[in-house]
C-alpha cells in the first residue's frame, strides 16, 4: 500500500486499478487546490471522458440519498463502477460537510460505491469550484457512472446541471403548491422527474401537478425536444428504482442520438473554464485592493467622491 505522501502520478495509477485509498488521497488534492490540484488535473484530464454522471437533486427531506444508495446497487448489480460525490453544506464551524451522506447511505449502497462527501465552501449554487475536479479525476479512475447528490435548500440547484449528463428531480407527495412556485426552473433543468414516497397519499396528485407543468413546456409543441418522464419510486423498499434507471437510459439513449450529450459535455468544459478563470480574477481584484492604489481608492468611495461603480472601474486599470 503506498504512503499518503505519494507523488500524484503513482496515486492516480492505484486508483485505475482499483485502489480507493489512493482515489480518495487525489481527491482530497483536488479539494484543497494548490499545485498538488493542478498536477492531478493535467494527469487526469486526458483519462476522463467516458463516465456518466447523473445530477440528483430535490427539497431536503426527498429521500435523494436513499433513492441514490438504491440506484448505486442497481447499477453496481449490472456490473458498473459507481460513485457517488454528495455535495453537503459547510459548517461555519469546521469548513467541513455536516449532513454525512455515508451515513444515510449505510445499508443501502453497495459496499464497492465509492462515496465521498464535500462541503460547498461557501460556493454559491451548491456545488464547489473543486467537484469538477473531482468528478474528471473519478472518470480517469475508471468509474463508470457517478451521482452527484447536491444539498437540497428548497430550490433547483442551477449549478448540478452544468456538473451532470442527466439532472434527476427529486419531489416528494404533497409538493403540488411548491410546483407552482418552481415551475420555470423546473421544466428547464429536470430531465428526469422522480415522485419519490410514492406509497404516500397524494402522489398521483403530484403526477398530475407535473404533467401539467410539462404540458406548458416547450417539449409539448417540440417532438424534436426531450420531455422529461415522470418515475414513482420508494426509495426505502427499492420500488421504482429499476424504471428510474431505465428512465436515465433512455435520456442517455436520445442524447447520443441527437448529439446533445457531446454538446451538454463540451459546454460543461467552457463553464468550468469561466469559473476558474473567475476565481483567478477574484483574487487579482483582492490583491489590487489591498495595494496603496486600491485603498486610496476605496477611501475616495467612503468619502463619498466616487461611487462603487466608478470605483471597480478604477480599480481594474490600475497597475
Amino acid at each position: 500500500m503506498r504512503g499518503a505522501a505519494a507523488p500524484p502520478a503513482v496515486l492516480l495509477d492505484d486508483a485505475r486499478g482499483g485502489n480507493r485509498r489512493s482515489l480518495g488521497r487525489l481527491l482530497s488534492m483536488v479539494e484543497a487546490g494548490g499545485t498538488d490540484a493542478d498536477e492531478v488535473a493535467t494527469l487526469a484530464h486526458p483519462l476522463a471522458g467516458t463516465a456518466f454522471v447523473i445530477g440528483m437533486t430535490g427539497a431536503p427531506g426527498a429521500g435523494k440519498s436513499t433513492l441514490t444508495g438504491r440506484l448505486t446497487a442497481l447499477l453496481c448489480a449490472g456490473g458498473q463502477r459507481v460513485a457517488v460525490l454528495a455535495i453537503d453544506p459547510t459548517s461555519p464551524l469546521s469548513g467541513g460537510a455536516i449532513l454525512g451522506d455515508r451515513v444515510r447511505m449505510d445499508g443501502v449502497a453497495p459496499e464497492q460505491v465509492f462515496i465521498r462527501s464535500m462541503a460547498t465552501r461557501g460556493h454559491h449554487g451548491g456545488l464547489s469550484l473543486a467537484a469538477p475536479g473531482m468528478l474528471r479525476v473519478l472518470d480517469a479512475a475508471g468509474i463508470d457512472t457517478i451521482v452527484v447528490e447536491t444539498v437540497g435548500v428548497g430550490q433547483v440547484e442551477i449549478d448540478v446541471v452544468s456538473a451532470a449528463d442527466t439532472t434527476v428531480m427529486v419531489v416528494t407527495p404533497g409538493w403540488g403548491d411548491a410546483i407552482q412556485a418552481n415551475k420555470a426552473g423546473l421544466l428547464e433543468l429536470a430531465d428526469v422527474f422522480v415522485i419519490n414516497k410514492a406509497d404516500r397519499p397524494g402522489a398521483s396528485d403530484a403526477r398530475r401537478d407535473l404533467e401539467y407543468m410539462l404540458d406548458l413546456g416547450p417539449a409539448a409543441h417540440d417532438g424534436g425536444r426531450w420531455r422529461a418522464p415522470i418515475v414513482a419510486t420508494t426509495a426505502t423498499d427499492g420500488s421504482g428504482v429499476a424504471d428510474l434507471a431505465e428512465a436515465i437510459e433512455r435520456h442517455r439513449a436520445w442524447m447520443t442520438e441527437h448529439g446533445e450529450l457531446e454538446r451538454r459535455r463540451a459546454h460543461r468544459l467552457r463553464d468550468e473554464v469561466r469559473s476558474h478563470a473567475l476565481a483567478l480574477f477574484a483574487v487579482d481584484v483582492d490583491a489590487r485592493l489591498a495595494s496603496s492604489a486600491g485603498r486610496a481608492i476605496v477611501e475616495q468611495v467612503t468619502q463619498r467622491r466616487l461611487t462603487p461603480a466608478a470605483a471597480a472601474r478604477t480599480l481594474l486599470q490600475t497597475n
